[in-house]
């Protein structure tokens, strides 16, 4: 079987950290290495003790914005495995993940995803424990569900998901990594997808591969980033003729947070208490959703494809960057 580096990027999360790194230490074959992006101003330390190696770079910006995307090519850059896996901070491998990937991922097979299972608060409180993840995970409902075995292609490069993906590293280098003028939170992910079917790199999704996402407060959509929202997707038009994030951007028009005048996005106030409310992930949700967001705001019952159509029009022209 090929060696494995598994790879993560972060910043604080210290806890989550520590469970993704104990994830590999049981895994049922090894990672070569793991590979730590520090996208804040010094190492980790206490890290667990581990039977292979962990290593860590420092990756941050003079604005203190989050390199994202320069950390995950970092992160590559120093990995000496045939397989690149990468994982973010907040998931926790499968004690058959690193089996899995070995298996799956081949050169010139282009990316495959692994399976993405959501964490109720408190579920890692007591230490990591896969019946009970097992029991109590759900997947995420505006994502599409693994094959039954083996790998499906993915005939959609938006898609693509960076929370839970492997590729070989002659595919890797053949898509050059992630464009680095994305930064702070925000289109990097979409980007990486456009490029792998801009040059015909396969993206599939996979049975097994699964990682646990552990709980953590967050908005969607993701209020407390309008800024490099906007920015990132302006990148991207930049790059490819129209804008990505669509439905964050939809979701953040209807809450009276931004606006489109002659085809440009301008921030018109400052989200508020009442809008981090609104959007924020509780304690009774394993994951937060802007559908559920926009269907609160816009009073809609409709559920379904008739739904989705329904909000891809009305998003659609926020992707526009031509003048109105």
């Amino acid at each position: 079987m090929p060696e494995v580096s598994a790879l993560t990027i972060a910043a604080g999360r210290e806890a989550h950290l520590h469970n993704v790194i104990l994830g590999f230490e049981a895994q049922t074959s090894r990672p070569a290495e793991l590979v730590i992006g520090v996208m804040q101003e010094t190492c980790y330390d206490d890290l667990p003790e581990t039977s292979f190696p962990v290593r860590q770079v420092l990756v941050t910006r003079p604005d203190g914005e989050l390199p994202l995307a320069a950390a995950r090519n970092a992160v590559a850059s120093m990995a000496w495995g045939e397989v690149l896996a990468f994982v973010d901070v907040d998931c926790i491998p499968h004690p058959d993940f690193i089996a899995d990937v070995a298996r799956a991922v081949t050169p010139g097979g282009g990316l495959v995803m692994g399976e993405v299972v959501y964490l109720p608060q408190g579920t890692t409180d007591h230490g990591i424990d896969y019946a009970l993840f097992d029991r109590v995970g759900a997947r995420h409902s505006d994502r599409q569900a693994p094959p039954e075995e083996g790998l499906r292609r993915c005939e959609d490069y938006r898609c693509f998901w960076s929370l839970n993906f492997a590729i070989h590293r002659e595919d890797w280098a053949a898509s050059g990594g992630f464009d680095e003028g994305y930064y702070g939170y925000g289109g990097e992910d979409t980007d990486f997808g456009r490029v792998l079917e801009a040059r015909d790199i396969g993206i599939w999704w996979m049975k097994g591969a699964r990682v646990y996402h552990q709980f953590h407060d967050h908005c969607m959509p993701p209020v407390h980033h309008v800024a490099s929202i906007i920015r990132n997707a302006d990148h991207f038009a930049s790059r490819w003729g129209e804008r990505t994030m669509g439905h964050w951007l939809h979701a953040m028009r209807v809450m009276g947070l931004i606006e489109q005048r002659g085809g440009e996005l301008h921030v018109l106030r400052d989200p508020t208490e009442a809008d981090f409310a609104l959007c924020r992930q509780t304690a009774d949700m394993p994951y937060a959703n802007t559908r559920r967001v926009l269907d609160k705001l816009q009073q809609s019952e409709k559920v379904g494809p008739e739904r989705v159509a329904e909000v891809d029009r009305q998003q659609g022209d926020m992707a526009r960057v031509a003048a109105e």
